[in-house]
Protein backbone atom coordinates (compact mmCIF):
# COMPACT_ATOMS: atom_id res chain seq x y z
CA UNK A 1 0.00 0.00 0.00
CA UNK A 2 2.86 2.41 0.72
CA UNK A 3 4.56 1.28 -2.50
CA UNK A 4 1.18 2.26 -4.51
CA UNK A 5 1.15 5.65 -2.65
CA UNK A 6 4.74 6.44 -3.40
CA UNK A 7 4.26 5.58 -6.76
CA UNK A 8 1.25 7.66 -7.02
CA UNK A 9 2.96 10.80 -5.67
CA UNK A 10 5.45 10.19 -8.27
CA UNK A 11 2.41 10.84 -10.67
CA UNK A 12 1.80 13.36 -9.15
CA UNK A 13 5.15 15.10 -9.25
CA UNK A 14 5.41 14.30 -12.74
CA UNK A 15 1.74 16.00 -13.22
CA UNK A 16 3.29 19.38 -11.85
CA UNK A 17 6.22 20.04 -13.99
CA UNK A 18 4.39 21.90 -16.45
CA UNK A 19 3.33 24.46 -14.20
CA UNK A 20 6.33 25.06 -11.75
CA UNK A 21 6.87 28.65 -12.64
CA UNK A 22 3.19 29.71 -12.96
CA UNK A 23 2.36 30.85 -9.58
CA UNK A 24 1.93 34.43 -8.71
CA UNK A 25 4.51 35.79 -5.90
CA UNK A 26 2.47 37.02 -2.87
CA UNK A 27 3.72 40.16 -0.52
CA UNK A 28 5.54 41.10 1.27
CA UNK A 29 11.96 24.98 19.30
CA UNK A 30 14.63 24.38 19.54
CA UNK A 31 16.90 22.74 22.55
CA UNK A 32 15.73 23.04 26.39
CA UNK A 33 18.19 25.73 26.53
CA UNK A 34 15.61 28.07 26.34
CA UNK A 35 12.24 26.83 26.87
CA UNK A 36 12.48 23.78 24.88
CA UNK A 37 8.93 22.50 25.20
CA UNK A 38 5.44 23.70 23.82
CA UNK A 39 2.98 26.38 25.38
CA UNK A 40 5.21 29.05 26.02
CA UNK A 41 3.06 31.86 26.86
CA UNK A 42 1.71 34.05 23.54
CA UNK A 43 3.08 37.56 23.35
CA UNK A 44 3.13 40.13 20.20
CA UNK A 45 6.58 41.53 21.12
CA UNK A 46 9.84 41.35 22.52
CA UNK A 47 10.83 43.02 25.27
CA UNK A 48 13.69 45.46 23.88
CA UNK A 49 15.72 45.95 20.63
CA UNK A 50 14.18 45.12 17.63
CA UNK A 51 17.51 44.67 15.63
CA UNK A 52 20.76 42.63 16.76
CA UNK A 53 24.25 41.59 15.14
CA UNK A 54 24.11 39.02 13.42
CA UNK A 55 24.46 36.27 16.66
CA UNK A 56 26.12 32.97 14.65
CA UNK A 57 28.96 31.15 15.66
CA UNK A 58 31.81 29.95 13.33
CA UNK A 59 30.71 26.93 11.07
CA UNK A 60 33.41 25.01 12.57
CA UNK A 61 31.53 23.18 15.06
CA UNK A 62 30.47 19.88 13.52
CA UNK A 63 33.13 17.48 11.21
CA UNK A 64 31.89 18.03 7.94
CA UNK A 65 31.32 14.56 5.94
CA UNK A 66 31.01 13.46 2.37
CA UNK A 67 28.03 15.40 0.50
CA UNK A 68 24.81 13.48 -0.54
CA UNK A 69 25.32 12.41 -4.00
CA UNK A 70 21.65 11.25 -5.46
CA UNK A 71 20.94 10.01 -9.08
CA UNK A 72 18.99 13.11 -9.94
CA UNK A 73 22.29 15.57 -9.30
CA UNK A 74 24.14 14.39 -12.06
CA UNK A 75 21.29 16.15 -14.41
CA UNK A 76 20.91 19.80 -15.90
CA UNK A 77 18.28 21.84 -13.62
CA UNK A 78 15.33 22.22 -15.53
CA UNK A 79 14.15 24.97 -16.86
CA UNK A 80 18.34 26.52 -17.50
CA UNK A 81 19.75 27.06 -20.72
CA UNK A 82 22.88 24.88 -19.02
CA UNK A 83 24.37 22.06 -21.15
CA UNK A 84 26.64 21.48 -19.27
CA UNK A 85 25.62 18.54 -16.36
CA UNK A 86 25.41 19.49 -12.44
CA UNK A 87 28.41 18.48 -10.77
CA UNK A 88 27.24 15.81 -8.35
CA UNK A 89 28.77 18.04 -5.27
CA UNK A 90 29.06 21.83 -5.51
CA UNK A 91 31.41 23.63 -3.57
CA UNK A 92 30.02 26.32 -1.31
CA UNK A 93 29.93 29.65 -0.87
CA UNK A 94 28.64 31.98 1.86
CA UNK A 95 28.03 35.20 2.69
CA UNK A 96 25.72 37.29 4.72
CA UNK A 97 22.87 39.53 4.76
CA UNK A 98 20.59 42.27 6.44
CA UNK A 99 16.89 41.83 5.74
CA UNK A 100 14.20 44.55 7.21
CA UNK A 101 11.01 43.04 7.87
CA UNK A 102 7.75 44.26 9.12
CA UNK A 103 6.61 42.45 12.01
CA UNK A 104 3.34 42.53 14.06
CA UNK A 105 5.16 43.73 16.64
CA UNK A 106 6.87 46.51 14.43
CA UNK A 107 9.95 46.68 11.91
CA UNK A 108 13.09 44.19 12.50
CA UNK A 109 15.88 43.73 10.98
CA UNK A 110 16.70 40.08 10.28
CA UNK A 111 20.84 38.79 10.12
CA UNK A 112 20.33 36.35 7.28
CA UNK A 113 23.37 34.24 6.64
CA UNK A 114 23.40 32.47 2.75
CA UNK A 115 25.18 29.57 1.24
CA UNK A 116 24.98 28.45 -2.52
CA UNK A 117 26.64 26.62 -4.90
CA UNK A 118 29.96 28.15 -6.09
CA UNK A 119 32.95 28.30 -8.05
CA UNK A 120 35.35 27.53 -5.13
CA UNK A 121 34.74 26.33 -1.15
CA UNK A 122 34.42 29.50 1.16
CA UNK A 123 32.91 33.08 2.51
CA UNK A 124 32.48 34.68 -0.17
CA UNK A 125 33.75 32.69 -2.88
CA UNK A 126 32.04 33.30 -6.45
CA UNK A 127 28.28 32.22 -6.90
CA UNK A 128 28.44 29.03 -9.90
CA UNK A 129 25.77 31.24 -12.40
CA UNK A 130 26.66 28.69 -14.98
CA UNK A 131 24.44 25.97 -13.44
CA UNK A 132 21.71 28.07 -12.49
CA UNK A 133 19.85 29.42 -11.26
CA UNK A 134 18.84 27.25 -8.27
CA UNK A 135 15.97 26.45 -5.78
CA UNK A 136 15.77 28.32 -2.73
CA UNK A 137 15.78 26.67 0.49
CA UNK A 138 14.81 29.10 3.66
CA UNK A 139 16.08 27.37 7.14
CA UNK A 140 14.98 28.18 10.21
CA UNK A 141 16.77 27.63 13.45
CA UNK A 142 14.99 26.32 17.13
CA UNK A 143 14.77 28.31 19.84
CA UNK A 144 17.77 28.88 21.53
CA UNK A 145 19.97 27.57 18.69
CA UNK A 146 21.98 29.28 16.54
CA UNK A 147 22.03 28.40 12.09
CA UNK A 148 24.94 27.45 12.62
CA UNK A 149 24.48 24.22 14.71
CA UNK A 150 22.71 22.67 11.65
CA UNK A 151 25.29 23.25 9.06
CA UNK A 152 25.42 19.00 8.17
CA UNK A 153 21.87 19.48 7.25
CA UNK A 154 22.59 23.31 5.64
CA UNK A 155 26.10 22.12 4.07
CA UNK A 156 23.96 19.18 2.14
CA UNK A 157 21.52 21.40 0.74
CA UNK A 158 23.70 23.69 -0.59
CA UNK A 159 25.99 20.64 -1.99
CA UNK A 160 23.12 19.47 -3.61
CA UNK A 161 22.70 22.69 -5.67
CA UNK A 162 20.34 24.65 -3.31
CA UNK A 163 20.48 28.45 -2.30
CA UNK A 164 20.26 28.09 1.66
CA UNK A 165 18.81 30.84 3.60
CA UNK A 166 19.26 30.77 7.25
CA UNK A 167 17.55 33.87 9.30
CA UNK A 168 18.21 34.50 13.29
CA UNK A 169 14.92 35.21 14.38
CA UNK A 170 14.78 37.97 16.99
CA UNK A 171 14.90 36.56 20.29
CA UNK A 172 15.81 33.00 19.55
CA UNK A 173 19.65 32.71 19.20
CA UNK A 174 21.51 32.02 22.48
CA UNK A 175 21.99 34.96 24.53
CA UNK A 176 20.13 37.03 26.90
CA UNK A 177 17.55 38.46 24.91
CA UNK A 178 15.59 34.39 24.17
CA UNK A 179 12.15 35.70 24.20
CA UNK A 180 10.28 32.68 23.43
CA UNK A 181 6.41 34.65 22.89
CA UNK A 182 8.17 36.52 19.82
CA UNK A 183 7.57 33.26 17.56
CA UNK A 184 4.51 34.73 16.37
CA UNK A 185 6.22 37.81 14.49
CA UNK A 186 8.58 34.99 12.94
CA UNK A 187 6.72 34.22 9.77
CA UNK A 188 6.71 37.35 8.74
CA UNK A 189 10.75 37.70 9.08
CA UNK A 190 10.74 34.15 7.14
CA UNK A 191 8.54 35.65 4.34
CA UNK A 192 11.12 38.94 4.43
CA UNK A 193 13.99 36.93 4.17
CA UNK A 194 12.13 35.07 0.96
CA UNK A 195 11.22 38.45 -0.38
CA UNK A 196 14.37 40.13 0.17
CA UNK A 197 16.65 36.90 -1.28
CA UNK A 198 14.34 36.79 -4.53
CA UNK A 199 14.44 40.78 -5.18
CA UNK A 200 18.25 40.49 -4.77
CA UNK A 201 18.21 37.27 -7.28
CA UNK A 202 16.68 39.92 -9.55
CA UNK A 203 18.96 42.87 -9.34
CA UNK A 204 21.91 43.35 -11.58
CA UNK A 205 24.98 43.51 -9.48
CA UNK A 206 23.19 41.79 -6.15
CA UNK A 207 25.26 39.48 -4.16
CA UNK A 208 23.15 36.27 -5.80
CA UNK A 209 22.56 38.11 -9.23
CA UNK A 210 20.65 35.52 -10.80
CA UNK A 211 21.23 32.29 -8.45
CA UNK A 212 17.58 31.80 -7.33
CA UNK A 213 14.54 30.32 -9.72
CA UNK A 214 11.44 32.61 -7.94
CA UNK A 215 8.57 29.90 -8.17
CA UNK A 216 11.03 27.49 -6.83
CA UNK A 217 11.34 28.30 -2.96
CA UNK A 218 11.06 25.68 -0.07
CA UNK A 219 11.28 26.15 3.91
CA UNK A 220 12.85 23.62 6.39
CA UNK A 221 12.60 24.20 10.09
CA UNK A 222 13.45 22.12 13.12
CA UNK A 223 11.50 22.71 16.47
CA UNK A 224 10.47 25.71 16.55
CA UNK A 225 11.30 26.37 13.53
CA UNK A 226 9.47 24.21 11.95
CA UNK A 227 6.73 25.75 14.00
CA UNK A 228 7.24 28.59 11.70
CA UNK A 229 8.10 27.16 8.82
CA UNK A 230 4.61 25.21 8.95
CA UNK A 231 2.74 28.15 9.74
CA UNK A 232 4.59 30.23 6.73
CA UNK A 233 3.00 27.25 4.38
CA UNK A 234 -0.24 26.63 5.37
CA UNK A 235 -1.39 28.68 8.30
CA UNK A 236 -4.03 30.92 7.66
CA UNK A 237 -2.70 33.44 9.58
CA UNK A 238 0.47 33.88 7.76
CA UNK A 239 0.68 31.41 4.79
CA UNK A 240 3.00 32.33 1.65
CA UNK A 241 1.82 30.83 -1.26
CA UNK A 242 5.68 31.15 -2.91
CA UNK A 243 6.38 28.20 -0.97
CA UNK A 244 6.30 25.27 -2.96
CA UNK A 245 7.82 22.75 -0.46
CA UNK A 246 7.74 22.32 3.58
CA UNK A 247 10.56 20.14 5.49
CA UNK A 248 9.18 20.03 9.57
CA UNK A 249 11.99 18.67 11.16
CA UNK A 250 10.41 17.51 15.07
CA UNK A 251 7.54 20.87 14.85
CA UNK A 252 4.01 21.15 15.24
CA UNK A 253 0.72 23.22 15.14
CA UNK A 254 1.21 26.10 17.34
CA UNK A 255 -2.06 27.51 18.56
CA UNK A 256 -0.58 31.10 18.98
CA UNK A 257 -0.48 31.53 15.70
CA UNK A 258 -4.10 31.76 15.48
CA UNK A 259 -5.29 30.99 12.13
CA UNK A 260 -6.35 27.67 10.97
CA UNK A 261 -4.03 24.69 9.11
CA UNK A 262 -4.16 24.04 5.89
CA UNK A 263 -7.90 25.69 4.78
CA UNK A 264 -5.75 27.48 2.03
CA UNK A 265 -4.17 24.15 0.88
CA UNK A 266 -0.92 22.90 1.82
CA UNK A 267 2.64 22.53 -0.23
CA UNK A 268 3.76 19.10 -0.33
CA UNK A 269 5.05 17.91 3.23
CA UNK A 270 7.90 16.20 4.57
CA UNK A 271 7.92 15.47 8.26
CA UNK A 272 10.28 14.13 10.14
CA UNK A 273 10.61 13.20 13.78
CA UNK A 274 12.29 10.80 16.40
CA UNK A 275 10.67 8.71 18.41
CA UNK A 276 12.27 8.99 21.41
CA UNK A 277 11.66 12.74 21.74
CA UNK A 278 9.10 14.24 24.41
CA UNK A 279 8.09 17.43 25.40
CA UNK A 280 10.88 17.86 28.02
CA UNK A 281 13.31 17.45 25.43
CA UNK A 282 11.59 19.87 22.83
CA UNK A 283 8.52 17.89 21.01
CA UNK A 284 6.27 14.91 21.76
CA UNK A 285 5.87 12.57 18.80
CA UNK A 286 2.02 13.07 18.76
CA UNK A 287 2.88 17.03 17.32
CA UNK A 288 4.10 15.62 14.52
CA UNK A 289 1.60 13.15 14.30
CA UNK A 290 -0.70 15.49 14.31
CA UNK A 291 0.46 18.03 12.14
CA UNK A 292 1.01 14.68 9.44
CA UNK A 293 -2.79 13.34 9.85
CA UNK A 294 -4.24 16.83 9.49
CA UNK A 295 -2.47 17.39 6.47
CA UNK A 296 -3.35 16.69 2.67
CA UNK A 297 -1.04 14.41 0.28
CA UNK A 298 1.37 14.50 -1.01
CA UNK A 299 3.35 13.70 2.54
CA UNK A 300 5.27 11.70 4.15
CA UNK A 301 6.54 11.00 7.76
CA UNK A 302 9.77 10.13 8.38
CA UNK A 303 10.49 8.04 11.88
CA UNK A 304 13.62 7.97 13.19
CA UNK A 305 13.92 5.37 15.53
CA UNK A 306 15.54 5.84 18.45
CA UNK A 307 16.60 9.39 18.11
CA UNK A 308 15.58 12.27 20.19
CA UNK A 309 15.52 16.28 19.68
CA UNK A 310 18.42 17.34 17.86
CA UNK A 311 20.67 14.41 17.27
CA UNK A 312 19.09 14.18 13.76
CA UNK A 313 19.83 17.80 12.49
CA UNK A 314 23.15 18.89 14.04
CA UNK A 315 25.35 15.58 14.60
CA UNK A 316 26.79 13.00 12.27
CA UNK A 317 25.00 9.63 12.61
CA UNK A 318 22.95 7.38 10.68
CA UNK A 319 19.58 9.87 11.60
CA UNK A 320 21.36 12.51 10.45
CA UNK A 321 22.51 11.01 6.95
CA UNK A 322 19.10 9.41 6.61
CA UNK A 323 17.69 12.87 6.87
CA UNK A 324 19.71 14.19 4.86
CA UNK A 325 19.35 11.86 1.84
CA UNK A 326 15.73 11.79 1.74
CA UNK A 327 15.49 16.01 2.42
CA UNK A 328 17.38 16.22 -0.90
CA UNK A 329 15.15 13.87 -2.51
CA UNK A 330 12.10 15.30 -1.59
CA UNK A 331 13.41 18.60 -2.70
CA UNK A 332 14.37 17.54 -5.90
CA UNK A 333 11.22 16.04 -6.61
CA UNK A 334 8.83 18.53 -5.84
CA UNK A 335 10.90 21.56 -6.73
CA UNK A 336 12.85 20.01 -9.87
CA UNK A 337 10.25 18.20 -10.98
CA UNK A 338 12.74 14.71 -10.88
CA UNK A 339 9.72 12.28 -9.64
CA UNK A 340 11.99 9.19 -9.66
CA UNK A 341 13.28 10.83 -6.56
CA UNK A 342 9.99 9.59 -4.38
CA UNK A 343 10.34 6.40 -5.16
CA UNK A 344 13.96 6.62 -4.02
CA UNK A 345 12.81 8.61 -0.73
CA UNK A 346 11.01 5.16 -0.04
CA UNK A 347 14.48 2.65 -0.32
CA UNK A 348 16.62 5.47 1.61
CA UNK A 349 13.88 6.40 4.40
CA UNK A 350 13.52 2.82 5.19
CA UNK A 351 16.29 1.77 6.84
CA UNK A 352 16.85 -1.18 9.62
CA UNK A 353 16.94 -0.19 12.75
CA UNK A 354 16.98 4.01 11.93
CA UNK A 355 14.11 4.83 10.54
CA UNK A 356 10.76 4.27 8.66
CA UNK A 357 9.09 6.41 5.81
CA UNK A 358 5.21 6.38 4.96
CA UNK A 359 3.03 8.23 2.73
CA UNK A 360 -0.14 7.00 4.45
CA UNK A 361 -3.24 9.13 5.30
CA UNK A 362 -2.42 9.23 8.84
CA UNK A 363 0.43 7.49 11.30
CA UNK A 364 -0.93 5.96 14.67
CA UNK A 365 -0.73 8.74 17.54
CA UNK A 366 1.68 7.80 19.83
CA UNK A 367 -1.12 9.24 22.65
CA UNK A 368 -0.27 12.22 24.71
CA UNK A 369 -0.71 16.21 24.16
CA UNK A 370 0.82 18.72 22.23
Amino acid sequence: MVLLALIAAAAYVLARQSGLGGRPAAAGQGSSAGSGTRGGPPGAAGPGATSRPTGDVPRTTVTARAPVVTTGTTLPLPGTTSTTPRPVAFPIGSASMQVAAQTPAGPVTVPVALYYPALSQGPGAAPDQAHGPYPLVVFSQGFGEYPSAYTVLIDTWAHAGFVVAAPTYTHTDPGPGLWRPDIVNHPAELSATITAVLHDSSTPGGLLSGMVRPARVAVAGQSDGGDVSLAAAVNSCCRDPRIKAAVILSGAEYSVFGGSYYSQGSPPLLVTQGDRDSAALGNAPVCSANLYNAAPAPKYYLDLLGATHLPPYTQLNPWEAVVAKVSVEFLDAYLLGQHGQVLRMSTDGNVAGVSTITSAPTVPSPGGTC
